[in-house]
């Protein structure tokens, strides 16, 4: 077939709609979309967004300009779904999805919550949207980050820190939950239900960590002994006794854990006793 022919044909495919379907290519996307996905404590934190890269440009005070609301990100507003109330850097939100905007500035930083979760950037930003908007200090880096990442850090039971990291920026955002609020009562009906199938070690662990009753705890973990005398068990007793302020006590519970330590070949636990007799002698 000549090259007239073949360009005839083709032209006749255009015509009846085919033309999209025989030239589609997939090319690469330059700011690649990602999904990151964080339990912390009892919540679970999504955040949708797109990828840029420095390239060689310059980033905050150029690309990105200081003052001005950013999607933070590329392409749509970055969206972050939270499924219970949280605190973010202290702002109270509501367990839902929200767009997230910044306003980029050089010693200080606008981070907001808009109601709007899906928005294409920041085209269409509505102040009038906002549920809370809460200020935080940028840190600057010795080495670049190439591509922008929203990661999550120092995660602990009831908060974490929300980064935004780009080029020699890193922004944090602090996000707490009410875990104990939640979490006591139902630690308190599983504690006063009937039977002995109760989780003892985690309910004194928990009360233990998180300043609740340590009467309690210290009932609740000698319990836990009493069904099985680990070494791991008997430490955290012995902190609880050190707590309360009974030195003697705590000093041989650690000694107690030292052995059963021994026995099960755990020195980590060993160090940790050791450690623990020491600043109370």
């Amino acid at each position: 077939m000549s090259s007239r022919a073949i360009l005839s044909t083709l032209a006749v495919i255009s015509g009846l709609g085919f033309a999209s379907e025989l030239f589609a290519v997939d090319f690469p996307t330059p700011s690649p979309a990602c999904t990151l996905k964080q339990h912390v404590g009892l919540t679970d934190i999504e955040v949708v967004y797109s990828r840029p890269g420095v390239k060689g440009r310059q980033i905050f005070g150029g690309l990105v300009s200081y003052g001005e609301v950013w999607r933070t990100g590329a392409n749509s507003a970055t969206k972050i779904t939270f499924s219970t109330p949280v605190k973010f850097n202290g702002a109270t939100v509501p367990a839902g999805t929200y767009a997230l905007f910044t306003i980029p500035g050089e010693t200080e930083w606008t981070i907001i919550l808009n109601k709007v979760a899906v928005q294409s950037g920041a085209f269409q930003y509505d102040e009038k949207q906002d549920l809370v908007r809460v200020q935080t200090k940028p840190i600057q880096l010795k080495e670049q980050i190439e591509t922008f990442t929203i990661e999550f850090n120092e995660i602990r039971d009831d908060s974490a820190v929300l980064n935004l990291v780009w080029d020699t920026t890193v922004v944090p955002v602090k996000i707490e939950m009410d875990l104990t609020g939640k979490l006591v009562p139902q630690i308190e009906a599983a504690m006063a239900a009937p039977g002995d199938n109760k989780p003892y070690f985690q309910a004194a662990m928990f009360y233990y960590e998180h300043g609740q009753d340590l009467q309690k705890a210290r009932q609740w973990v000698d319990a836990a002994i009493a069904q099985r005398e680990a070494h791991y068990i008997v430490h955290l007793k012995a902190k609880i006794l050190a707590k309360l302020g009974d030195k003697e006590g705590a000093i041989a519970a650690a000694r107690r854990s030292i052995e059963l330590a021994i026995k099960a070949k755990d020195n980590g636990y060993v160090k940790l006793n050791q450690d623990l007799i020491s600043r109370l002698q």
